[in-house]
């Protein structure tokens, strides 16, 4: 297996993604298209697809152009049936790839939340080992409809639709299963601007502490998913 990632902002890389393919040899190739002179490849070197998220939203495309080409990229490794992830932003992209409406939220979900797996979910290869009532990390403000023909796995009271599987290999995650601690951090500073307005909605130094009580127990379910996800 060799797989493609795709990066939307230099800060939001790969995490324990990266980790887990580093510690099981597989192949991977990371592109940052937030930066100059990036070029994304047809795939033909590619058996699986990886989309991180970003802070930009999808119909952003006069802004972000690339988002255009990213969308057709996520299309085709679906069609192919290649085994596809797509986190944050790039769940979202999937959705739209997918023909689904990509919206903005009632609210914005920064930090940490619960989840909870459908009874679909629960019977997912990849995520049902996960359990069925999991805390995750959010970082978005933005929702996606559910595609024709997806499998929704995981909702929450706030936003329904939390995860989905199209086929047998594409998974969208709206929570950020990549991050570690340190990352997280990194966000908050990266984040200020957009954290201001939210006084009183949002408490970063709650964030910061709540770290403490969940990443290692996310941190040991991403894992666990990567290895369910990854295993051919």
């Amino acid at each position: 297996m060799k797989a493609l990632i795709l990066q939307n902002a230099s800060h939001e890389g790969p995490g324990t993604i990266e980790n887990y393919l580093k510690e099981n040899n597989i192949a991977y190739t990371t592109v940052d298209l937030s930066k100059k002179g990036y070029k994304i490849s047809d795939l033909s070197d590619y058996n699986a697809l990886i989309v991180m998220g970003g802070p930009m939203n999808v119909y952003e495309t006069d802004e972000f152009p690339y988002l255009i080409e990213e969308e057709k990229i996520i299309r085709t490794a679906i069609e192919k049936n290649h085994l596809v992830l797509g986190i944050c932003l790039g769940a979202q992209m999937m959705a739209k790839a997918l023909s689904a409406k990509v919206t903005k939220g009632k609210t914005k979900e920064i930090g940490w939340y619960d989840i909870a797996l459908t009874d679909d979910g629960l019977k997912d290869k990849a995520l049902g080992p996960l359990g069925k009532d999991i805390k995750v990390f959010q970082w978005h403000g933005d929702t996606f409809d559910m595609p024709s023909g997806a499998v929704r796995l995981a909702g929450s009271e706030l936003f329904p639709n939390q995860a989905f599987r199209y086929g047998k290999r594409a998974y969208a995650l709206q929570f950020h299963l990549e991050v570690t601690e340190d990352i997280i951090k990194d966000w908050i500073k990266h984040g200020e601007a957009e954290l201001k307005p939210l006084q009183g909605l949002i408490d970063p130094q709650k964030i910061v502490e709540d770290n403490k009580k969940y990443i290692k127990g996310f941190e040991e379910r991403g894992r666990q998913f990567y290895k369910n996800l990854f295993k051919e």
